[in-house]
């Protein structure tokens, strides 16, 4: 009991019949993770640079040579990082349920 049965009707009318096998559907779920978990990551490092835009520019140590490309990189490994362990922040989370509850509505 592997496959599930899938009908769906085409542009004629036509009953169209799919097959998905448990493994294909994994692989899905496994993509629609991976989208939510690099979702977050860019949301996480778009925040972590706006939040960096608001801190006064000093004077002193402001204007070194590379300081804007460093903190950039640095921000966007912080953001991958944090996406990547566990939950997250929390929203690839909720976005994973949200897709995967359509997704398992269609499936069904």
């Amino acid at each position: 009991m592997d496959a599930i049965n899938l009908n769906k009707l085409n542009k004629t009318g036509e009953i169209k019949s799919t097959e998905i096998t448990s493994k294909e559907r994994q692989a899905e779920l496994q993509k629609i993770k991976k989208a939510c978990q690099d979702f977050e990551s860019i949301f996480t490092y778009y925040l972590m640079k706006t939040m960096r835009q608001t801190v006064p520019k000093n004077s002193g140590f402001g204007s070194l040579s590379g300081k804007d490309t460093y903190n950039m990189i640095m921000d966007q490994k912080i953001a991958e990082d944090l996406s990547r362990r566990g939950n997250g922040l929390g929203l690839q989370k909720v976005l994973f349920e949200q897709l995967t509850k359509t997704y398992l509505k269609e499936v069904q």
